[in-house]
């Protein structure tokens, strides 16, 4: 049985957000904008996507 995955890619600049936003992101691992993550779908990063949903797109 093959895990779940989630594509996240990083749209908007974290600077001028939060720092709990910004230490978000980078706990996604993500770094630069268009730059894109695959994720394993489990309820942590669910929660940390919708933390920060304004700065990401999830595919």
């Amino acid at each position: 049985m093959s895990k779940k995955t989630l594509k996240v890619t990083l749209v908007r600049s974290p600077n001028g957000t939060r720092t709990s936003h910004r230490d978000t992101v980078l706990g996604l691992g993500l770094k630069r904008i268009r730059q894109s993550r695959e994720l394993e779908d489990t309820p942590a990063v669910r929660g940390m996507i919708s933390k920060v949903a304004y700065l990401v797109k999830v595919d």
